[in-house]
């Protein structure tokens, strides 16, 4: 039986925050998370789920502030899913992402652990309107077609104009975008009754060239009006240098599908990072905050100290720009991504660089790691970018089976990272973890760890 019932209202005194910015307080040793309050403070919350292990409640009232909350300047703060952090002063958001790594070490407990050097987290000095691309469902309201993010835990969309984490530049290239489908009326994809054809807009900007792309995401490949919708695109927004259409047929989560098409103007932008210059096609990964990600591989370098005479493994290697960065400074560089487009431009960007020491294969590292491994290839160092699930278990046992003398993990989720170190800690020593905060006002930090064979 749960301690609490839905509706009862708790006073709580709040601990910490949790994985997802939430606020922890405990009710009879329940633990309870309620989103919104911050820790030292106190607060009436109702009970919005009650099981026997946890509770989560939703604040009614601050009986005793935090000194560290802020007034979010966000208006629908409190309804979109995008930010978590915007109640929370900027030091004591980096603050919180040094003790959330803390807080999943002390869980996972990797050997060593406590003895281990956590370095505080690099922040930026402007935090916002740092997002390169914007990614927006669409929905129809009435005679309307709105844009926008969905609220947390919901496909109820929250409609936006403007959003102050965005560059300004997509946010008008979006408001143009969704402007010109409801003058021609375009029909928008249902869930419910899965009809209707465009999906979401994606807008994605170079910050150093200035290009901007728009991916036009449909249930199938029929685009209505397309030539005069394609046509008003280029005349009101100078700036769009690609325009492309990204079929997704399925009824699935994953916002883009395997099927993308050329509508207009060029097929990828270029960025530039420490001034090496990268295409960017639509499916292609890139970090959403370059000023960061110049600070985030300027720490993987210096963590990797990259040798003339060492071949570097480049795992979940995107564009290429992390191996890229490092190609003077290596004999060789192999890199690998499951998607083929991404292997595409990790292939033209080396092409375009002058680095023909660079070798890229499409699949997964869990695979191809053991087949270069066969092959002879014996790579000095090792760097891994992987997505939030952390490092495929193939893969872990591939690396401790035969470890690489250098090893660098780039996580973007504390968790995974705290549970992959277990069996790293195996074969490796860690010398320290990192910290950097590449999406501020948001729970989510990435972290550099440096790890050198036993």
């Amino acid at each position: 039986m749960p301690k609490v019932k839905i509706g009862q209202q708790l006073t709580l005194k709040i601990k910490r925050l949790g994985i997802n910015g939430e606020g922890i307080g405990y009710f009879q040793r329940l633990i309870t998370f309620v989103p919104g309050a911050l820790p030292g403070e106190t607060v009436n919350a109702r009970v919005e789920k009650a099981t026997e292990k946890f509770a989560e409640a939703s604040i009614v009232r601050i009986v005793k502030k935090s000194p560290d909350r802020v007034v979010p300047p966000c208006p629908v703060y409190d309804r979109c899913g995008g930010c978590q952090l915007q109640h929370l002063n900027y030091q004591s958001q980096l603050d919180f992402k040094k003790d959330l790594l803390k807080q999943a070490l002390a869980k996972f407990k990797p050997a060593g652990w406590e003895s281990w050097e956590l370095r505080n987290t690099l922040g930026m000095d402007d935090p916002w309107h740092y997002r390169n691309k914007a990614q927006f469902q669409l929905r129809q309201q009435g005679d309307t077609i709105e844009a926008g993010l969905y609220e947390t835990n919901s496909h109820t969309l929250v409609p936006l104009k403007d959003c102050i984490v965005q560059q300004p530049v997509t946010t008008t290239v979006m408001n143009a975008t969704v402007a010109l489908l409801n003058k021609y009326r375009l029909p928008v994809y249902d869930e419910r009754t899965n009809s209707g054809i465009l999906r979401t807009v994606m807008v994605r900007m170079g910050i150093k060239t200035g290009e901007v792309q728009v991916v036009l995401i449909t249930r199938t490949p029929k685009l209505p009006q397309k030539n005069a919708l394609i046509r008003e695109m280029i005349e009101q927004m100078p700036e769009v240098v690609s325009i492309m259409q990204n079929v997704q047929p399925k009824k699935t989560s994953l916002v883009m599908g395997d099927e993308t098409l050329h509508l207009w103007g060029k097929e990828s932008i270029e960025e530039e990072i420490q001034g090496v210059q990268f295409d960017l096609s639509p499916r292609a990964f890139f970090q959403l905050n370059p000023q960061q990600t110049e600070i985030l591989y300027a720490e993987a370098r210096k963590a990797l100290d990259p040798q003339k005479e060492e071949v570097l493994i480049d795992a979940y290697c995107g564009v290429g720009t992390i191996g890229l960065s490092m190609a003077q400074q290596v004999k060789e560089i192999r890199g690998m991504d499951t998607i083929p487009q991404a292997i595409d431009d990790a292939h033209r960007n080396a092409a375009r660089l002058g680095v023909t020491n660079a070798h890229y294969e499409v699949g997964t590292a869990e695979s191809l790691l053991p087949k270069w491994f066969k092959e002879g290839v014996e790579p000095d160092s090792l760097i891994v970018d992987p997505p939030r699930t952390g490092l495929d278990h193939q893969l872990l046992q591939a690396i401790v089976k035969q470890p690489p003398r250098k090893m660098v993990y780039i996580s973007c989720n504390v968790s995974t990272l705290a549970r992959d170190l277990v069996k790293l800690t195996k074969v490796y020593g860690v010398h320290y973890l990192q910290s950097v905060d590449m999406f501020p006002q948001t729970a989510r930090c990435e972290v550099v760890v440096k790890l050198t064979r036993k």
